[in-house]
């Protein structure tokens, strides 16, 4: 059935990243059947349930598909395709709100920016050997930093907030290393970790952020790192509080080799104070991508930290892309100069549609979370099932295994590109297939 390859695991989490790690070496290629579900939950000595989660975890994530009593195999697509490449078509006519990008309409417009970089760039253009972050920027970003509370450090810049990431997790981390994540959260982070060859220890999030005893029981378990989304938290719109940020940064103390990570994706797009990680352990980085509020075409995220990691960081930074893109970096300080874009006004155009749509889906008896940002995040008993049944209702949503390791189900809906007229009949549609048959029924 299998061949020479074994399936692993205890944890339904486990048993799904065996399959796929085969799946990915090439030693279960596709069309392979699996093993019965109770057979392989004797063989691992699990409850069959464990095994089921983890097919459908597989399936979920497109790696296998199963055909009634002919079983589960694999599919032709490999497990390393990253999760936001499982997208469904979209048939015309039905409202996409999929995709988490910003609202075009908040954007500002980039030519004035661009043409004063090349202006810039004319009187002296960058050649090697010069420093990588323009003083101006460097003096801009690290005094925005100053202001909402971030530890002192040096500046450096990214082609974004994953690749700032990336480049914090490889200065420090070696392959087995287990980092701390958050679950659900950003599936670019979740196919990150493994990518790198480091282990996901979920860590369980509520609208104040990651579970203080999740964090703890992370540490106990080994972790290396800690990566936090600051604000804006995709896709349940999380945002660390004081208080949990009080309650993380005192357990961290006992930890003081661990690294924090902190992504602070919605700045300039939310209104709630940043509360930061940073600067209890003896490592530790924040990185702001200028991608939500400014478009993600504009490939720059600052990057602060402790010395010696962003020592590492810009030293391996100079034997790859060497540095980010000067004329990127002027119009960088052009937009940030000239008020290009009012955060204020930004943050209360994507709050007034997330606050509605959670209202409106709470007064239908659905549980809905959206704390900050442009998502709302619905937890639901069948992904597959919602997803299906809104999509016939003519509303295109995010199944949640796009995000999940081992939280339970749930769906994204992304509100950037809502009208908040719209609102009302999305939260229709969402109690209607979340309680199949109960639409137009209000629950308190």
């Amino acid at each position: 059935m299998l061949g020479d390859y074994r399936i692993t695991g205890r944890r339904a989490s486990d048993i799904a990243a065996s399959v796929e790690a085969g799946v990915g070496a090439g030693a279960l290629a596709p069309g392979a059947l699996l093993p019965p579900m109770r057979e392989l939950a004797g063989e691992l000595g699990v409850n069959p349930n464990t095994v089921a989660a983890a097919y459908r975890t597989l399936r979920e994530r497109g790696v296998i598909e199963t055909d009634g009593r002919r079983g589960s195999r694999v599919r032709a697509r490999p497990s390393s395709a990253p999760r936001d490449a499982l997208r469904m078509a979209v048939p015309a006519g039905v409202r996409d709100i999929t995709e988490g990008n910003p609202d075009v309409s908040l954007l500002p417009a980039l030519d004035a920016a661009l043409a004063a970089a090349a202006r810039r760039y004319a009187q002296a253009p960058t050649l090697y050997g010069q420093d990588p972050v323009d003083p101006e920027l460097a003096r801009l970003a690290r005094a925005d930093l100053d202001a909402a509370g971030v530890p002192a450090g040096p500046v450096a810049l990214t082609s974004g907030a994953l690749d700032g990431i990336e480049r914090v997790l490889a200065a420090h981390l070696r392959p087995g290393d287990a980092v701390a994540v958050e679950d659900p959260g950003w599936g670019s982070v979740l196919d990150l970790v493994p990518a790198l060859g480091l282990r996901v220890l979920p860590v369980a999030v509520d609208d104040e952020g990651p579970k203080a005893e999740a964090v703890a029981r992370a540490l106990e378990a080994g972790a290396r790192a800690l990566v936090v989304t600051s604000r804006a938290q995709n896709p349940t719109g999380a945002a660390v509080s004081a208080e949990r940020a009080g309650e993380l940064r005192a357990l961290l103390t006992g930890h003081p080799g661990v690294l924090v990570i902190d992504d602070d994706h919605g700045h300039a797009i939310v209104d709630l104070p940043l509360h930061p990680l940073g600067g209890v352990t003896r490592h530790w980085a924040l990185v702001r991508s200028t991608a939500k509020a400014y478009g993600p075409d504009l490939r720059l995220a600052v990057l602060t930290g402790d010395a010696v990691t962003l020592d590492r960081v810009r030293g391996r930074q100079r034997l790859g892309p060497g540095w980010v893109s000067r004329l990127l970096q002027y119009a960088v300080v052009e937009l940030w100069t000239s008020g290009a874009v009012d955060r204020a006004a930004v943050a209360r155009s994507y709050g007034e549609r997330r606050n509605a749509l959670v209202a409106a889906l709470r007064e239908r008896g659905v549980r809905a979370h959206g704390r900050s940002g442009m998502n709302v995040w619905v937890p639901v008993a069948d992904e597959t099932g919602v997803v299906t049944r809104l999509l016939a209702a003519g509303w295109a949503v995010t199944a949640g295994a796009r995000f999940r390791v081992e939280s339970e189900p749930g769906v994204r809906l992304t509100v950037s590109r809502l009208a908040v007229g719209e609102v009302p009949g999305l939260a229709d549609a969402v109690a209607a297939a979340v309680r199949p048959g109960a639409a137009g029924v209000r629950y308190v």
